[in-house]
């Protein structure tokens, strides 16, 4: 981390401001070849860590699935901070690990597989129709965890993953994956001093910020 990073890093953890302690950084299989994407980010999971950010999803949206290998082998090794746990996009359970990368699975494929198990678990006998709820669904989600920030870029496309989690999470939407950590910042997003309570809070009075 660069000497200015770490300055503002300190500025944060010292200050009363809040940070989001769960962020989800969505980027595509373009952004990884950019020169220094890897780099990049290594140094956005020092920079979440180093702040107070608890838990970071990096997910890789991608249209050629012949390049999921690729990315799983070059995501395995990245540089990180924490534990990291890179997931493909046939993964149907959930992993505990600070930091998870998901490659390709999308937010329809993961609430379809959630279902499924419902459903397979009530033709067995083992579960009944009444019992069947949010928390039953959330469950059985690969990610369960929902973000308080989701930092979403380029102007690509767009993606559904973490249709279900993100009902409630800021959203911030920036320009290509940067070189440099101090352009993809979690604790300098619009938005990211706000907390999941409040979040709902805001959602039920007719609020949303929707990252600003």
């Amino acid at each position: 981390m660069a000497l200015y990073d770490r300055y503002l890093a300190a500025r944060i953890r010292y200050s009363d401001a809040a940070v989001p302690e769960r962020v989800a950084l969505v980027i595509t299989e373009h952004d990884l070849l950019e020169q220094g994407a890897y780099d990049t980010l290594s140094a956005f999971l020092e920079w979440a860590f180093e702040t107070g950010t608890e838990r970071v999803l990096i997910y890789v949206s991608v249209l050629d699935k012949a390049a999921v290998p690729t990315l799983r082998n070059a995501l395995s090794d990245l540089r990180s901070p924490r534990e990291v746990a890179v997931r493909g996009p046939d993964a149907d359970a959930a992993v505990d690990a600070p930091v998870q990368v998901s490659i390709g699975l999308g937010g329809r494929e993961e609430f379809a597989s959630a279902v499924r198990q419902i459903a397979e678990d009530a033709a067995d006998g083992e579960l009944a129709p009444e019992d069947v709820d949010e928390a039953e669904i959330e469950r059985r989600l690969v990610f369960p965890t929902p973000p308080d920030l989701v930092i979403k870029t380029g102007a690509e496309r767009l993606s559904d993953f973490l249709i279900w989690q993100s009902v409630y999470s800021e959203l911030y939407f920036t320009g290509r994956l940067k070189r440099r950590a101090s352009c993809a910042r979690p604790s300098e997003s619009p938005g990211s001093s706000a907390g999941r309570p409040n979040l709902e809070a805001r959602a039920a009075r007719g609020i949303r910020r929707f990252g600003r």
